[in-house]
């Protein structure tokens, strides 16, 4: 989807919005101020870096988007660039008291908490709002009256996406079908004209096969008199999309068909998240980890951890850790686990049951070559035959391997014996690449508190 002209009409809300993300920073701080007496307060310091931090937080959300109209959005994806935003915004306020030398002033248990805080309440209140909007619209108020100009299938095609997610708050209003002739043109410059002053729409949908673009740029002269956005949807019959994006390359525009957002300071997020909390987890896990090394050193003998190379970013190698599950064998091929495996130990089959078997992999996120969250890295040689037996498969590789997946939460593990099973793991591993978000990450962690760990597979 690409916009033609951004929305005047959402201005206000967007104003709005940065007021409501300035009052709550500004709200919440000054209650946790009020609440911890015992911070000691030099005349109007705390008052002025409330103010500074609660300014700076619109003002960095405006910066990555955070003030783009979320209608039909994932909630995960606003709530992710909202935790951007406001890390940044700590980011800075750090940086500028480092530079005045005024770290010293101000009580670091305030800050931290505050900090803490602003960030809870700030997605709670943005949650509460989005369901609140989301409601709304489903009921029929709040909407967005579309009219759809078109190739008849693609109008067609428009049509049924809006009945199907009714919260999104739109509402088909009409339709101009293109049959591709000249009279049609002549119609479109009449409706311009009748259109510019008094309309009963909010927004014009333009829905064509790609290759009509010298069609829709004739028909973009035409309606540009209307002061309303125009949304261009292309139809490409022949090409998987992966969260594609309009970039502009050496003063040329193009459709870039494989974007993800993990790129930039995204993949920096990233990062961050992968170092603290597999720290964290690595520090509250060692414990249990040493005592699963000595149960397999005691009942089966060394080696301990079973390592192997996979395909990791971009396609690179690297060696994955994990506990050893059974007994020592040879084989040239990699031989999924079956139910009833004569190779799986009991006490492999309880690890693997309980999913500890991969906690080493905690050190692989450590190293930078493996992510808290991502798609499951599969065995090489199963890399070798299903990338021939699916065209999609190697973008699973455009961001790193993980521990856990959106795909795993959704009970797709374990056995993949045949090419159906596969491709809907790969369809949900490219559902996380397309949608990530800080929040969808956590989203999938918490996710695997709940289903994740305990597998029935063998």
């Amino acid at each position: 989807m690409a916009v033609i002209r951004a929305s005047q009409g959402s201005e206000w809300l967007r104003r709005a919005m940065r007021c409501f993300d300035a009052g709550i920073a500004t709200a919440v701080a000054l209650v946790v101020l009020w609440l911890m007496p015992n911070v000691e307060q030099n005349g109007n310091d705390y008052l002025f870096l409330i103010l500074i931090g609660s300014l700076l937080l619109p003002a960095v959300g405006e910066l990555i988007g955070l003030y783009q109209p979320w209608r039909g959005r994932s909630l995960y994806t606003m709530l992710g660039m909202y935790t951007v935003a406001w890390l940044a915004t700590i980011g800075l306020l750090s940086l500028l008291m480092v530079l005045l030398k005024e770290t010293q002033s101000f009580s670091r248990l305030w800050m931290g908490t505050s900090a803490l805080a602003v960030l809870l309440v700030g997605c709670v209140m943005r949650a509460a709002l989005y369901s609140y909007l989301k409601r709304l619209r489903a009921k029929g108020r709040n909407l967005k009256r579309v009219l759809l100009i078109g190739k008849k299938e693609n109008i067609a095609l428009l049509e049924k996406k809006v009945m199907d997610i009714p919260h999104a708050g739109y509402i088909i209003v009409g339709h101009h079908i293109d049959e591709e002739n000249t009279a049609f043109f002549h119609k479109m410059a009449a409706f311009a004209k009748a259109s510019t002053f008094q309309r009963e729409f909010d927004e014009i949908w333009l829905g064509y096969p790609l290759v009509q673009g010298n069609r829709v740029r004739h028909l973009m002269r035409l309606l540009a008199g209307i002061p309303t956005s125009i949304r261009f949807f292309p139809d490409l019959p022949d090409i998987r999309l992966l969260n594609h994006r309009i970039t502009q390359v050496a003063g040329l525009y193009s459709l870039e068909l494989n974007y993800t957002p993990l790129n930039g300071p995204m993949r920096l997020i990233k990062a961050l998240e992968d170092r603290l909390l597999g720290l964290l987890l690595f520090v509250f896990f060692t414990p249990v980890m040493l005592g699963i090394a000595i149960a397999i050193r005691w009942q089966m003998g060394g080696p301990v951890l079973f390592k192997q190379e996979r395909h990791g970013l971009d396609g690179k190698r690297f060696k994955i850790y994990k506990f050893r599950t059974m007994q020592l064998h040879n084989s040239e091929t990699t031989q999924q686990a079956a139910y009833g495996d004569a190779r799986i130990t009991p006490l492999g089959h309880f690890l693997r049951r309980t999913s500890l078997d991969e906690l080493p992999q905690l050190y692989n996120v450590l190293q930078g070559r493996m992510s808290l969250v991502g798609p499951r890295p599969h065995a090489m040689d199963h890399n070798d035959h299903y990338k021939d037996h699916i065209d999609i498969y190697m973008q699973r590789h455009r961001v790193k391997p993980g521990m856990t997946g959106w795909a795993q939460v959704n009970g797709l593990r374990g056995i993949t014996d045949n090419v159906k099973l596969m491709e809907k793991r790969v369809e949900y591993d490219l559902y996380y690449i397309e949608r990530w978000s800080l929040g969808f990450d956590l989203k999938i962690l918490m996710m695997t508190l709940t289903r994740g760990f305990v597998n029935g597979q063998p």
